[in-house]
């Protein structure tokens, strides 16, 4: 973890707030506050693992290895504040879409329980930036109920890859 005290957020970055800046909408979009962020770290909370609409719940519940999903959310959410950040520094007064990510990897991935839906409270997802470049980025996650650790690991974003829409072929 860094040194630097993290940027106090916005307390109007709230679930709104970060939809906006991330390429989930609806139920999809799963953190519902940001706690802090600096240019290595961003820390965020959601509620939305108790959810009975949740988009990743199967019958069986909301399994841990969504806990991967709600830390790529919130790397997408560093992404785009420093994106942000940057833009304004530059003089840029209407803000730039992210640019699209890619989870590539997910490593050393450990997780302490089978299952997210029956915790009551928040979950706190943070994620730090260990390095990268303009095309990847490698971050350290950590899913956290209380003192709990749930989900740890590494994941590995690729930036700026177009993908090719699927286009059916034409008729012969």
């Amino acid at each position: 973890m860094t040194d630097a005290a993290p940027q106090k957020a916005d307390p109007l970055m709230g679930r709104d707030g970060i939809a906006t800046r991330i390429p989930h909408a609806g139920s999809m979009c799963l953190l519902d506050r940001l706690l802090a962020w600096d240019d290595t770290r961003i820390v965020c909370e959601a509620d939305s693992h108790r959810s009975a609409t949740n988009p990743l719940r199967s019958a069986g519940g909301l399994r841990s290895g969504a806990a991967i999903e709600y830390a790529a959310q919130a790397m997408a959410l560093h992404g785009a504040l420093l994106g942000e950040r940057a833009q304004a520094a530059l003089g840029g007064s209407v803000p730039e879409p992210p640019r699209p990510g890619f989870l590539a990897s997910a490593r050393g991935v450990d997780f302490s329980r089978w299952r997210l839906d029956d915790l009551a409270g928040p979950l706190r997802i943070e994620v730090v930036r260990q390095a990268g470049d303009a095309q990847q980025i490698l971050y350290q996650f950590s899913v956290r109920h209380g003192d709990e650790m749930l989900a740890s690991g590494r994941a590995a974003v690729v930036l700026n890859t177009p993908i090719a829409p699927t286009v059916p072929p034409a008729p012969t």
